[in-house]
């Protein structure tokens, strides 16, 4: 605990004094990014990435953490507890950008102007919007992915044990950095940083920027490390197709953090350049172009919702045949659809900027190739309802909210249809249709696969059982509040309501507020989460090593598994969904 607090020291009186410092010499942008620089290595240092660099220098075995409640709090190689410190970050973020949401709907619950001024809404705006995004991209990724895969392919480790721990700590930095954003600043932007208002104003938006690069950094080790993870590393006897499904999934999401996260961190560092350094990227007047911006922007942002998306579908196909008591139906098709997923996740950004000013000539092909993808995704959803097809279905809280990423991402799918179709698109761009699309996809899918993952891993990772009364209350709180939240703004964004404003038209006064009700509700249901988590840590019945009789070989171990996950190499000899077979 003593290395962590003397390197958020460090960090923070390097960052904030270098800055300050180097601004007399240099101008203050391009002393703030150096000094940020400098303050990170020395996180990463005084975190215990020093020692661990030293070990390997000296040919040395860094051991894992002591077996108590710091070695969540240290640095260590263990994948397992990395995947607990993933899922923590992501969890303290979920708090804070669920109360900018909260904050937003309570200002948007009457027309006019509450409390909050056009500036200051668009900055907890954007804060929110970028919260959730690392939400999303972590808390399945990071956290389960972490601590699961290994497991499931019979591993000790994740292959560059380094590398994953490194991929974390760099991610408190980086939340840090956001925060110190949003009170040095007026984030005006939204999460996208779009040129040139990121170019522009006060400096609390490099200190955004700087933030976003770090956690693409991290997403970029993270993706190298499982990319090598699935597909080296392997148990005896575990061909491809003996393979989990989940690690399918992180295997397709992997190949998108390698190749497009690089395209959005160089965009990041033009912005970045263009305010510290005098270029002019995406300045017109310097020869640059914003339009440049958002599409390297998007060509990443589009493959990402994937690697949210991706993961969150192998969560929920890990999770059927097991409450269904049924094989996988169409596992080779699942496969091969979240390889097709992947490549078509490049040719279909533009679909973004259709009112961009884009040669129109364009238009049709990315329209073209955005309603493509819906054919490996529809494959991906009729094997979840192949599974449960005929199937013993039994509705403990990780198929409860399977089924309700079932229902939720069906109505974000259907309408992205009306999002990629030139004509619609138009219409519809840059209101609150966009914003219920987007929260039944993300929300809908990554979050509602997210919590049934926990649901279902919680026993394997604590060795305690979550209550089911609670669980219940969880799921059915956030989504009747959810749904409250984000159909009223159908109606009211097919109207031409734009997003990113603080006021409305008082005709939508009555949506607007059932929304903000919605909101609350959807909270309450969250902190019913947290209580179960605090309470089954503590007091919750021990878990069985497979308490739900599944067949993948995280559930041989014991619960928590033990520190080098098998005590001998696994051997594979039959697929893992063996459901009612002879």
């Amino acid at each position: 605990m003593s290395d962590l607090l003397r390197a958020l020291a460090a960090f923070a009186v390097l960052t904030a004094g270098g800055g300050w410092a180097l601004g007399f010499l240099v101008p203050l942008e391009a002393g703030i990014t150096s000094a940020y620089l400098a303050g990170l290595l020395a996180f990463l240092w005084l975190a215990g990435g020093g020692r661990a660099m030293l070990d390997w220098v000296d040919g040395a075995h860094t051991e894992h953490a002591a077996a108590d409640w710091t070695r969540f709090v240290r640095f260590t190689l263990d994948h397992k507890v990395i995947g607990v410190q993933y899922l923590a970050v992501s969890m303290v973020v979920l708090v804070v950008a669920g109360l900018m949401a909260l904050i937003m709907r309570a200002e948007l619950a009457a027309p006019g102007l509450q409390f909050l001024s056009h500036d200051r809404y668009n900055s907890v705006m954007t804060m929110h919007g970028i919260g959730m995004i690392v939400v999303a991209l972590t808390a399945i990724v990071g956290g389960l992915g972490n601590y699961v895969v290994p497991l499931t392919i019979g591993a000790r480790d994740m292959a560059f044990p380094r590398l994953n721990a490194l991929s974390f700590w760099i991610l408190p930095p980086a939340v840090l950095l956001l925060l110190a954003a949003l009170a040095n600043g007026s984030m005006d932007t939204g999460w996208r940083a779009y040129p040139p208002l990121a170019v522009r104003g006060d400096w609390g938006k490099l200190l955004f920027l700087l933030a976003f690069i770090t956690a693409g950094f991290s997403s970029i080790f993270g993706g190298v490390n499982t990319l090598t993870t699935v597909w080296t590393m392997r148990a005896k006897g575990m061909t491809l197709r003996r393979m989990p499904i989940f690690a399918w999934s992180m295997l397709a999401a992997g190949i998108i953090m390698v190749m497009a996260t690089s395209v959005v961190a160089a965009s990041l560092i033009m912005t970045v350049s263009d305010r510290a350094l005098g270029t002019a990227f995406f300045d017109a007047a310097g020869g640059g172009t914003a339009l440049l911006y958002q599409h390297l922007f998007w060509f990443y942002s589009h493959p990402a919702v994937y690697i949210m998306i991706l993961p969150a579908f192998g969560v929920i196909l890990e999770i059927l045949p097991v409450f269904s008591r049924k094989p996988l139906f169409g596992y080779g098709l699942a496969a091969g659809s979240f390889l097709g997923i992947v490549v078509l996740s490049f040719l279909v950004w533009a679909h973004h900027i259709f009112t961009s000013g884009m040669w129109d000539f364009l238009k049709i092909p990315f329209m073209i190739l955005t309603e493509l993808i819906s054919i490996p995704t529809g494959v991906v959803f009729l094997c979840a309802l192949g599974t449960m097809w005929a199937g013993k279905l039994r509705l403990r809280a990780p198929m409860l909210w399977t089924l309700g990423f079932l229902v939720h991402f069906l109505v974000g799918g259907l309408t992205g249809i009306f999002l990629a179709d030139v004509p619609t698109d138009i219409h519809l761009h840059n209101t609150l249709f966009v914003t219920a699309h987007f929260h039944f996809t993300i929300v809908g899918g990554t979050i509602f696969a997210f919590f049934a993952g926990f649901y279902y891993w919680f026993p394997k990772i604590s060795g305690r059982m979550l209550g089911e009364g609670l669980a219940k209350a969880h799921f059915w709180l956030f989504a009747l509040g959810f749904n409250a939240v984000f159909l009223p703004l159908f109606y009211v964004g097919a109207r031409g309501v734009p997003r990113h404003t603080a006021d409305y038209p008082p005709e939508f006064a009555v949506p607007q507020l059932v929304a903000s009700v919605g909101a609350f509700a959807a909270a309450f249901g969250v902190l019913a989460f947290f209580v179960n988590i605090w309470r089954s840590a503590r007091s919750g019945p021990a878990a069985a090593a497979d308490p739900w009789q599944a067949k993948t070989l995280e559930w041989t171990v014991s619960s928590p598994p033990p520190p080098e996950n098998f005590a001998r190499e696994p051997e594979v000899s039959e697929t893992p969904y063996s459901y009612g077979e002879a």
